[in-house]
């Protein structure tokens, strides 16, 4: 039975407050805690290593309450947004401005307006020859090199850099700059000292591009939206460094993951269906949609109070067996189109349809190009990121 909010009111002096989950070595992911978590009834209370105390939603349908009440907020500024050390987590407009994922309705509107006709499906649809010149350049790299390579390094997280690189008009001279920067900002254990001085030289290097392109306009995405005058140069520089960010870590953590799943069962290698099976099996961004609560509401039966944290967990909703069967079964044959790994409601992931182009092209290449393809280590050996705000591979060593 659904509790009355009184009633979850309270329930919160006895809460019992459980250490924040985060992935281990030698555990399954998505841990199993998050099984557990879904059994109790209302939600569950956990302490931030910063020592605050955050809501964690696992099960499907609220974790998509969450992502789109308008008493849910994504914006940082609001009091009691979680956030696990200084620097760390989603930085406010006025740290980053044009970091819109952390704005909400309408101040989010106006970035989402400025950059949907550059991702709408039919535009992605034509990026394919660009997408499959830098996958075929990339393999053809690591072919010439010998039989065996780091598939992370040399493959997942180079396809993804050139293609977004591409896309905004950043040279590809730039990419070790990026890939290096990028590091630091989503690596849970770097230091606020270090995630300031990755985004300052980030940002600066953005404004110069910016102002070059102001002069000498090109076919790239931030000439036209220099163009477009919807957005200043500061807010540009945030939107381009947000979609660098997003558009390159998430993609080669999928990338890497999904070759070691399909290989490891490869009846389902050019099966098209992979796509949506792999983004919601792996749920790579499951720590990212840090939420706070605006105003009162009652989430699972429990009464959240405005200023309290909410920290909906991607990879518990893609497993809650109540809206997949057999959650933590890699099986294409079933329906995954309501995963959540793009997130949901007005913050859904704006590069979701470049995603899915990279990921059909990349598999799709490298299977048919190295069909002897094998992970050179044993499965125990690879080395996962337990230490990642995204999850993913520090490196897949493979051989062919």
């Amino acid at each position: 039975m659904t509790s009355s909010p009184t009633a979850g009111a309270e329930a919160d002096a006895e809460d019992e407050i459980v250490p924040f989950v985060l992935r281990r070595p030698g555990a399954p992911f998505p841990p199993p805690e998050y099984t557990e978590f879904r059994q109790r009834p209302g939600l569950v209370k956990a302490a931030l290593p910063s020592g605050d105390t955050v809501w964690l939603v696992t099960r499907h349908e609220e974790v998509r309450q969450i992502l789109t009440d308008p008493r849910i907020s994504a914006n940082p500024a609001h009091p009691g947004f979680p956030r696990p050390s200084r620097t760390g987590g989603v930085p406010t407009a006025d740290e980053v401005p044009g970091w819109f994922v952390a704005l909400d309705p309408p101040d989010h509107t106006k970035f989402r307006k400025a950059l949907i006709p550059e991702f709408t499906v039919r535009r992605i649809r034509a990026l394919r020859p660009v997408v499959e010149e830098i996958v075929d350049h990339t393999i053809d790299q690591m072919l010439a090199r010998g039989d065996t390579a780091d598939l992370v390094e040399d493959f997942a997280l180079s396809v993804p850099s050139l293609v977004i690189s591409s896309l905004l008009g950043v040279p590809k001279v730039d990419r070790g700059f990026f890939e290096a920067k990028t590091k630091v900002l989503v690596t849970i254990n770097s230091t606020d000292e270090e995630r300031d001085n990755a985004s300052q030289q980030l940002l600066r290097y953005l404004n110069r591009l910016i102002a070059i392109k102001t002069k000498r306009p090109g076919d790239d995405l931030i000439s036209k939206l220099v163009e477009g005058g919807l957005l200043s140069p500061q807010e540009l520089s945030g939107v381009a460094m947000l979609l660098l960010i997003a558009g390159h870590e998430t993609t080669a953590n999928n990338i890497a993951l999904g070759v070691v799943t399909l290989l490891n069962d490869p009846r389902w290698i050019g099966d098209e269906r992979t796509i949506e099976e792999l983004l919601r099996f792996h749920s790579v961004a499951d720590l990212v949609a840090l939420r706070v609560v605006v105003e009162d509401i009652e989430i699972g039966g429990r009464l959240l109070r405005a200023g309290e944290g909410v920290v909906p967990l991607v990879a518990g909703a893609n497993h809650d067996p109540a809206a997949f069967d057999h959650p933590h079964v890699f099986d294409p044959s079933r329906s995954a189109h309501g995963h959540v790994a793009f997130g949901y409601g007005v913050h859904q992931c704006l590069g979701q349809n470049l995603v899915r182009l990279e990921l059909e092209v990349a598999y799709q290449k490298l299977f048919a190009r190295i069909p002897t393809l094998q992970i050179a280590v044993p499965p125990e050996e690879l080395p996962f990121k337990y230490d990642g705000v995204l999850f993913g591979l520090h490196a897949l060593p493979v051989r062919w």
